[in-house]
């Protein structure tokens, strides 16, 4: 996808994909993650074996959903664009960060200009046996467009500056915060 915020450097390391599943339990998760669960005999499927171990990557992460204004549901197999953050960390104070993250960007975040989806993503510890290396930031959030012009277009607004000033006030943290713009696919897999 052709970069889209010209006040964020491209990251020349930006994944090429992001897969996401959501599941209601933990529990169910990890038996998707397992050896012979749904997760891994997709992975399977797919050849990822033959990939070098460490150019992926897994998390899990807990989901919090906020509901924009200019929400519209998802069909099957519906395409937005997502523009992705990731906090590496660490925090000097993980809760103090995370208290006010949660506080006082999410309000800002919804805002934004034609705005679809927001969901911020905290790490949760798991079990899984896929041969993925795994990530560890510390904290995710994603937004979602219906293309690249509503993105650029919501990128360019007063709200971003907002947010960019609610940034610097964030408490004390380490580690880069890489920006992905990205196309979005959106499906649902029934199980094998």
């Amino acid at each position: 996808m052709t970069p889209v915020d010209p006040r964020i450097e491209p990251d020349p390391n930006a994944p090429s994909c992001i897969l996401q599943w959501y599941f209601d339990a933990l529990a169910d998760l990890e038996g998707a993650l397992g050896p012979e669960g749904a997760i891994h005999r997709a992975l399977q499927a797919a050849a990822i074996e033959k990939l070098d171990r460490h150019s992926l990557a897994q998390q899990t992460m807990a989901v919090r959903t906020f509901v924009p204004p200019q929400h519209m549901p998802l069909n099957d197999d519906m395409e937005r664009c997502s523009y992705m953050v990731a906090y590496e960390g660490p925090a000097d104070d993980f809760e103090a960060w995370l208290t006010h993250y949660l506080t006082h960007h999410p309000p800002l975040m919804l805002q934004l200009p034609a705005l679809r989806e927001l969901e911020i993503y905290t790490p949760v510890e798991s079990r899984s046996a896929l041969p993925l290396a795994c990530a560890a930031f510390m904290q995710r959030n994603k937004v979602v467009f219906d293309d690249a012009h509503a993105l650029t277009e919501a990128l360019a607004s007063p709200v971003r500056d907002a947010m960019r000033r609610d940034f610097h006030a964030l408490p004390p943290y380490g580690g880069a915060t890489p920006h992905y713009p990205m196309r979005s696919i959106y499906g649902k897999f029934a199980a094998l």
